[in-house]
Parts: structure tokens; C-alpha cells; sequence
């Protein structure tokens, strides 16, 4: 009896021993894929609004080298979110390679623009992107279904393709081919404008807002007095007529009444400068800025070859540090509204959601972006 007990002790003993041994090879070899295994990056940002009684959805598409679209873009998205109950989801330029980081200078991916499916509201900040054929797909198909689209700033510039093979080459802002339609590309046929030069002196001279001749009651200027549109930026020169368009705001040139400050969001420009232009001091040709005074928001009844009829709305102005201004923001929520087919509030709700101090606008090279390193995560509340 004794001899039996001692051996099977000797036998729970081995399988014990053999029980750890097993576990621990198995946390050994499973550790390392563990480690191995990285979370996948943030691609784009979505504001849910507490209450969506509508269930409108708006892709917000950024990617700009200038006027600090992926500044903007959030913002509006929060306001649109927190105060007007929309849905929102912003879009970046990113590199493949480095996908969660936000690259302005890379011009050829966007990664969401799927999404575009299911959106109600289209609002583009691009200039010059040269996207692949599977992301301009989304947004061809979105247009020939005719639906709203808002464009803001360089959008008028919103693609540039080097490559005549590319499928969607006709969107480029200089397109002169074949497809007589799209002379002038996206810009032109969409919009009603594509870029052709700036319109007042760069960081020397700024833009008030005036309501355009017979816009006054355009339930787009709601909540909007004339003159208090106001942005540090010069706006862009227009070619009228524009077909099938309609005015609403006009661009007021003015002159910086201080000293040029290269330290200053804003380089010195205020909103209290009241001296109206009468010449642009950068131009070859001189000119008055103000003799017309161009248009810097309008909309378009426009139609892709084979599509359908649909609305765009465009704003010149509208980089990050215009939107400090509480009625350049009231314009765009105002557009919104008025694209959704909805009944613009008599004074929307613009408040800033949050911090919001933008950079000055300016181009940098890759190393800023590289240093800066702008993570996608970093917007997410």
C-alpha cells in the first residue's frame, strides 16, 4: 500500500511539472506576436451629434498645403456637430506609408472618401491633390448623382493631374482635352471658376464681405450684416460671367493700415482696417481690386456629363484664420443648411467648440511636416 501511494504521488508530481512546463512555452511563444501586433491608425475623425433628429451625415474633405484645411475642417466639423446636430467626418492627406499622420505636402491619398456613399453633404478644402482613380471614383460618382456640394478656398484648384493617362485627368484645373465639357476641369464645370490669379496684394491687404446686389434675402446671409464678413486673406480673381450662377457675398479689398508683421497669424492685417483699396501694389498690370468687386461666395446649378442636376456652393474665403471671424463661420453653416434643403436658422449658433488659434497661413517643407508630426488620433473626442 505504501509503495502504490508513494508512486502515484511520483506520477501527479511528473504531470504537474509537465503542466507548467507546457504553459510556460506557450506564454513564451505567444508573447512576442503580442507584442508584434500595433493597433491600427486613426484615418479620419468622426463628430457624432448628441441629437441627429434629421440624420444628415457631411464628409468633410481636407488636403492643402497653404491655408491650413486640416485646422479648419475640425472645427467646422464641431460646430456643425455640437450646435446643428449633423454628423460630421473629416478626411486627411496622408502618406501610405505613414497613414495616422497628417501630410499636407502629400498629394495623392486620401484615404475615406468611400464614405461619400452615404453622405447627404460634400465640403471640399483640397488644392492641387492628384488622387488615385479607386478614391476620384467617390467623388465622381457622388457628383454625377447631383449631389450638394460646398467648396471652400483652393477648392477651385481642388485637383492637378501631370498625367494625361489618369481616368479622371479632366478633373484638373487646367484640363484642356477631348472632353470639351470639362475645359478648365472640376473648378470650371462644378464650381464656375477655376483659379487664375490672386485678387489683391498676399498678406498686404484683406477681404470684408459685402452682400451682393439682390442677395440681401437670400436666406444664405441670414444672421449676416454687410460688411462684417472679414478675413485676413486676399481672395481670388473671377471671370464674370459666371453661367448659371448667383452672387452672394462680394469681396471688398482693403488696405493694412499698420506695419507687415511676419509673426502674426493675421501678418499684421486687422479687421479694423477701413481704407478701401483702389490698387494692388504686387500686380504686373495694375488694376482696381475693387472696380468690380469680385464675387467670393456664389452658387451653381451644375451638371456632370451624364449626371444629374445638382447645387455647389464656393467661398474664396475661408483658410483657418478667416474662420476666426464669427461670420465667415455663419456663412458656411448658413451654406449647409441652404444645400441640405433645410431652413437656415435667422442667426446660427457659430460659437468656437473648444481652443481654436490657427496658424498663419504659408507653405512648408516636408521637414515641418515631418517634425510636427500631426497625429489623426489627436482630434478625437
Amino acid at each position: 500500500m505504501m509503495k502504490f501511494s508513494q508512486f502515484s504521488y511520483l506520477l501527479l508530481f511528473l504531470a504537474f511539472f509537465s503542466c507548467q512546463n507546457n504553459s510556460q512555452k506557450e506564454t513564451t511563444n505567444t508573447e512576442p506576436k503580442a507584442a508584434m501586433k500595433k493597433a491600427e491608425p486613426v484615418k479620419w475623425v468622426t463628430y457624432k451629434a448628441k441629437n441627429n433628429p434629421t440624420g444628415k451625415n457631411i464628409l468633410l474633405v481636407t488636403g492643402d498645403e497653404e491655408y491650413r484645411s486640416e485646422e479648419a475642417m475640425p472645427q467646422l466639423a464641431k460646430i456643425l456637430s455640437n450646435y446643428h446636430g449633423f454628423d460630421c467626418t473629416v478626411l486627411f492627406a496622408q502618406d501610405p506609408e505613414q497613414l495616422g499622420t497628417i501630410d499636407p505636402n502629400y498629394s495623392f491619398n486620401i484615404p475615406g472618401l468611400e464614405k461619400l456613399a452615404d453622405a447627404d453633404l460634400m465640403i471640399l478644402f483640397t488644392r492641387f491633390r492628384a488622387l488615385p482613380a479607386e478614391q476620384m471614383q467617390h467623388i465622381d460618382s457622388y457628383l454625377t448623382a447631383g449631389k450638394p456640394l460646398m467648396a471652400i478656398r483652393t477648392a477651385t484648384h481642388a485637383f492637378n493631374y501631370k498625367d494625361t493617362t489618369h481616368a479622371y485627368q479632366h478633373y484638373g484645373w487646367r484640363y484642356d482635352g477631348d472632353k470639351n465639357d470639362w475645359n478648365l476641369g472640376f473648378g470650371k464645370l462644378v464650381l464656375g471658376e477655376t483659379w487664375y490669379t490672386h485678387h489683391g496684394h498676399h498678406k498686404h491687404q484683406s477681404t470684408r464681405g459685402i452682400i451682393a446686389p439682390n442677395a440681401a434675402d437670400h436666406p444664405i446671409t441670414n444672421g449676416i450684416e454687410d460688411g462684417s464678413i472679414w478675413g485676413p486673406t486676399d481672395v481670388y480673381g473671377i471671370r464674370m460671367p459666371m453661367p448659371n450662377t448667383q452672387s452672394i457675398i462680394l469681396g471688398q479689398t482693403v488696405n493694412r493700415a499698420g506695419e507687415y508683421d511676419e509673426h502674426d497669424a493675421f501678418y499684421g492685417l486687422k479687421e479694423t482696417d477701413t481704407e478701401v483699396a483702389t490698387a494692388n501694389p504686387a500686380a504686373k498690370k495694375q488694376y482696381n481690386p475693387n472696380d468690380p468687386m469680385p464675387p467670393i461666395a456664389w452658387l451653381k446649378n451644375y451638371q456632370i456629363p451624364n449626371g444629374k442636376g445638382g447645387t455647389s456652393f464656393t467661398t474664396t474665403i475661408g483658410s483657418a484664420t478667416d474662420m476666426v471671424d464669427e461670420d465667415v463661420r455663419r456663412l458656411m453653416v448658413n451654406a449647409t443648411y441652404h444645400l441640405l434643403g433645410m431652413e437656415v436658422p435667422a442667426k446660427a449658433k457659430v460659437d468656437v467648440v473648444g481652443t481654436y488659434n490657427p496658424s498663419p497661413y504659408q507653405f512648408h517643407d516636408d521637414a515641418h511636416w515631418d517634425k510636427l508630426n500631426l497625429q489623426i488620433a489627436d482630434y478625437v473626442e
